[in-house]
């Protein structure tokens, strides 16, 4: 709760600082031509910014960060496989459990919303942590109730690396990464895959998904350990799903050089505000929330359901449900 004070607190001093310096501008600009600056409405106008700012920001903490929305969207695809014809995805992103610590009934119930979905694969695109493995103390029994007929695939995000840990060592850090790679895959038993692919049989037809480790090319470009060929391997002539933690990668890589059909992407949270369909995270972000299509591929970019700032407004936490159609 100290994050979240100091947050309000350095916002309240910011409006405050503003607004007064707002009105010295004025009152200088009174005093040179001659006419009277009064205080009082700018005393007036500063307090019911605060409360307006206020209230925002208790919304966003208490309903909003844990508001968890289902979207739903039908994708149609030439090459899908026939018996793939009505395959249900459910892509979720961005759970960083740092945040659900303490409010553990709450990830129990996005858990338990998932499972109503009835979902034929879970797809996972990435910042399962926000510093670190131990974020799993408590979290890890709800989410190893997570339950589809094909399993959980995921990937790593920025955050999975610890590259966010202050004072760690390269060391550390390692075994962080090592950790959480084994209880991803020993524990959670998903299917954690690093530069590495996943074959879904039906019947006499499969589908790949492929899995590329954090490639980010666009302003968190720090980390770049994707490696598409090397994640592509052995799927030639497969239909193929690509889940980037970075939807910057799609546009940098995928278009260009291959013909992978949907890529799934999380990262940007929409900087957890949007207000009427806008949010500032469209200015870094050329592919920023949900559906893009150029051609015969598509993306989509979930905003995530947790969050390393501690509210949401308008952007709430999202299970995206994807039917694949066959055209």
């Amino acid at each position: 709760m100290r994050f979240q004070l100091f947050v309000m607190i350095a916002i309240c001093v910011a409006v405050f600082a503003a607004t007064h310096l707002c009105f010295l501008f004025a009152w200088l600009l009174g005093k040179a031509c001659h006419f009277a600056c009064h205080y009082r409405p700018f005393l007036l106008s500063t307090l019911a910014l605060l409360g307006v700012l206020l209230v925002t920001f208790l919304y966003g903490h208490y309903i909003g960060q844990y508001d968890v929305r289902t979207r739903k969207a039908d994708l149609q695809f030439q090459s899908l496989p026939s018996d793939f014809d009505g395959y249900r995805v459910v892509h979720i992103s961005d759970l960083h459990l740092y945040g659900w610590v303490g409010r553990e009934e709450k990830l129990a119930e996005a858990v338990d919303q998932i499972n109503r979905l009835q979902p034929d694969l879970i797809c996972f695109t990435g910042d399962l942590v926000s510093f670190g493995y131990e974020e799993l103390r408590t979290t890890l029994p709800i989410l190893q109730r997570m339950r589809a007929t094909d399993g959980v695939v995921s990937v790593f995000g920025n955050h999975d690396y610890s590259y966010y840990r202050r004072n760690f060592t390269e060391g550390q850090r390692i075994h962080h990464m090592e950790e959480l790679i084994r209880i991803e895959r020993s524990e959670l038993h998903w299917h954690l895959l690093l530069n590495q692919s996943h074959v879904i049989h039906r019947g006499a037809d499969s589908i790949a998904i492929i899995g590329s480790e954090n490639q980010s090319c666009g302003v968190h470009h720090v980390i770049q350990k994707g490696n598409l060929p090397l994640a592509m391997q052995g799927t030639d002539g497969m239909f193929r799903i690509l889940l980037t933690h970075d939807p910057t990668h799609w546009r940098d890589s995928v278009l260009q050089h291959t013909d992978i059909p949907l890529t799934l992407s999380g990262h940007t949270h929409a900087m957890q505000f949007s207000v009427f369909g806008w949010t500032p995270a469209s200015w870094l972000y050329r592919e920023s929330v949900g559906h893009y299509q150029e051609g015969s591929q598509q993306l989509y970019v979930n905003v995530g359901l947790g969050g390393v700032v501690p509210f949401r407004i308008g952007a709430y936490p999202e299970i995206t449900l994807l039917t694949l159609h066959k055209r």
